[in-house]
C-alpha cells in the first residue's frame, strides 16, 4: 500500500513546489508595487470611514506585514491559472482521455469564477458591510481601524467569495465524471441551504445583511449549478423490470 502511495505523494510534492516557486516570483514582482495594491485594498474601508476616523497601524512592523500580505494576495490572484493547471495536472492521470481534454475549460472558468466572486465581495458586499460595521455606534465610539485587522478580514472574505463562486465549475466537472446529476443536487438542496447559511455566518460580520449578501448569491449559484448539471449529465430513471 505504501509503495502505491509514494508516487502520488512525490507527484503532489512536485506540483506544490512548482506552485510555490511561481507564486514566489510573482510575490517579489508585486512587492515592488505594494502601495497601489494596498490603496485599492483599503479603499472600501476608507469610503466607509467618517472624516474623524482613520486607518492606523498600532503594532511594530504592521506596515511591513501588511505589504507582504497584499503582495502575496496579488500574486495568488495573478497566478490562479497556473495553480488551477497544476491541480488539474495532478488529478489528470486518474481521468479518462476525454476528461483530460477539459483542462482549458477548467483553468479558464475556474479562474474567471474565482475572480468574479472576489469582485462581487469587493464591489457589492464590502460597501454595505463595512459602512454598517464602521459606523455602528459612531455617536458614542469613534472608529480607529487597524490596517492589519482589516486586511485579515478583507482577505478572508475575498478568498471565501472566490471559493464559493467555484461551485458551478466543480459541479460541471463532477457531472462530466458522472458523479452527480441534477436529481442528486435537488434532493440535497434543503441541506445545502443550511450549509450555505452556516458558511456565510462564519465568513461574514455578525450582521444579518452581510450574511444574506453572501448566502443569496450562493443559493443562486447552487440553482445555476443544477441547470448546468441537468445539461451535462441529466438524471436517467432506472428501468423497471
Amino acid at each position: 500500500m505504501l509503495d502505491e502511495i509514494k508516487p502520488h505523494l512525490a507527484e503532489l510534492r512536485d506540483r506544490v513546489i512548482k506552485i510555490f516557486l511561481i507564486l514566489l516570483v510573482l510575490f517579489f514582482a508585486c512587492f515592488t508595487v505594494w502601495e497601489p495594491i494596498l490603496e485599492w485594498v483599503a479603499q472600501p474601508l476608507k469610503d466607509a470611514l467618517s472624516a474623524e476616523s482613520e486607518v492606523i497601524a498600532y503594532k511594530m512592523g504592521e506596515q511591513f506585514i501588511t505589504a507582504v500580505l497584499v503582495s502575496f494576495f496579488a500574486a495568488f490572484i495573478i497566478g490562479l491559472p497556473f495553480v488551477f493547471y497544476q491541480v488539474w495536472a495532478f488529478v489528470a492521470p486518474g481521468l479518462y482521455s476525454n476528461e483530460k481534454k477539459l483542462i482549458i475549460p477548467f483553468v479558464l472558468f475556474g479562474t474567471i469564477m474565482f475572480v468574479l466572486g472576489a469582485l462581487f465581495a469587493y464591489y457589492i458586499v464590502f460597501p454595505y458591510g463595512f459602512t454598517y460595521l464602521v459606523n455602528f455606534g459612531s455617536g458614542t465610539v469613534q472608529a480607529m481601524i487597524s490596517i492589519g485587522e482589516y486586511l485579515g478580514f478583507f482577505l478572508k472574505l475575498m478568498v471565501g467569495f472566490g471559493v464559493s463562486f467555484e461551485l458551478p465549475v466543480v459541479c460541471f466537472f463532477l457531472a462530466k465524471m458522472d458523479l452527480i446529476t441534477e436529481r442528486s443536487l435537488i434532493d440535497f438542496f434543503k441541506y445545502a441551504i443550511v450549509i450555505i447559511f452556516i458558511f456565510a455566518s462564519l465568513l461574514t460580520p455578525p450582521d444579518i445583511v452581510t450574511q444574506f449578501l453572501m448566502a443569496i448569491p450562493l443559493i443562486t449559484l447552487y440553482g445555476f449549478s443544477i441547470i448546468i448539471v441537468k445539461i451535462v449529465n441529466p438524471y436517467k430513471e432506472e428501468p423497471e423490470f
